[in-house]
């Protein structure tokens, strides 16, 4: 209980205006975070940016080179070795820099966008296992953007693309090697229409 004297009034228990207080601020925190919640993606969005809404499939364009998510839901991530049209690049560890050996990549890669001007591109950084969620997410949302900057020099419009983050959590490669880690620490270039 706190009291506060109030002048000629003498002195208030002011317990009642701070549960009033409290109690608005909580109703207010409610109504804030319930609103938050009912803003939900529609479900073809839940691939993420650049999701399929042309009737190409749940794997992308011709059946091959989806989005990793829907690979992984269904069993498929890196089977076969099917990429789609664009091929994959790779980082060295704990880098986001576009190597020199895949820049030649990148520029078959942004051929192929600029021969087919209808196409939507979603780059995913993807991580090794070692390192904290956190830090695999946020460098591999570096390696995505470095893509993105490496292919709108190479003349692909900014608008085209769309970039995600996977960090460690969806790899193509569960051993603990060199050769796996190498492997998991890529760009995938999923394309839709």
């Amino acid at each position: 209980m706190i009291r506060i004297h109030h002048g000629r009034g003498g002195w208030v228990n002011e317990t009642g205006i701070m549960a009033r207080t409290a109690g608005v601020a909580v109703v207010i925190l409610a109504l804030t975070l319930s609103s938050c919640s009912s803003n939900k993606p529609p479900e073809s969005a839940v691939g993420g940016a650049g999701s399929n809404n042309s009737g190409l499939g749940q794997q992308g364009l011709g059946g091959a080179g989806g989005n990793s998510l829907e690979q992984y839901k269904q069993g498929v991530l890196g089977q076969n070795g099917e990429q789609g049209p664009l091929s994959d690049i790779h980082f060295d560890y704990n880098d986001y820099t576009v190597r020199e050996q895949d820049g030649s990549v990148l520029r078959a890669n942004a051929d192929w966008l600029q021969k087919n001007p209808n196409t939507h591109v979603q780059i995913e950084g993807h991580c090794d296992d070692r390192g904290s969620e956190e830090y695999n997410i946020a460098l591999g949302a570096k390696r995505a953007q470095a893509a993105k900057d490496y292919l709108q020099t190479l003349g692909v419009a900014g608008d085209r693309m769309s970039t995600i983050s996977y960090g460690k959590e969806l790899p193509l490669c569960t051993e603990h090697t060199e050769d796996c880690w190498a492997e998991n620490r890529r760009d995938h270039f999923a394309v839709t229409e």
